[in-house]
């Protein structure tokens, strides 16, 4: 456990498991499928965020609704592993709406980067378009997924 984190206990646990179901709880509500007080409820939830265990609330978006049904796993090595230049791809990569996931990797590519397209011209566009238009990019390998058999928002508790 990092520094300036309380111990979770038990109650705290049931507090993040009860977030992660419904996050559009109210305190009151909270609490009682928690069976802690509304103030204690508070404090526990206000804790946990203070402390980092709550990074945030936010909407999940239907990515098909959205026009953008296919998934994308992109493997990307990359022409030098200074630390600007992988700070800087990085950058450029965050700023892409498209790029639901990226993540610095050890072993055979320096990324795996996962992206949300319409099809395969959804997926060119993007690759033409704004991938490749960021420099430093020696080798790209793409795989479209066919079936999402877990996704999940954060660590289950």
């Amino acid at each position: 456990m990092s520094e300036n984190n309380h111990a979770i206990s038990a109650q705290d646990r049931k507090i993040l498991r009860e977030l992660q179901r419904n996050a559009r709880l109210s305190n009151a509500e909270l609490a009682e499928r928690v069976g802690m007080s509304p103030s204690a409820c508070w404090n526990h939830t206000r804790q946990l965020e203070n402390d980092g265990y709550i990074q945030g609330y936010v909407a999940l978006i239907n990515q098909q609704k959205m026009g953008l049904p296919d998934t994308v796993m992109i493997e990307v090595t990359l022409n030098a592993h200074e630390e600007d230049t992988l700070a800087r791809f990085g950058e450029e990569l965050a700023a892409l709406p498209e790029v639901l996931e990226a993540h610095l990797v050890s072993g055979e590519y320096d990324y795996l980067i996962k992206v949300a397209v319409d099809g395969t011209a959804g997926y060119e566009r993007f690759l033409r378009e704004k991938l490749y238009r960021i420099s430093g990019i020696r080798h790209s390998r793409s795989h479209f997924t066919l079936r999402c058999m877990k996704s999940v928002p954060s660590v289950q508790v």
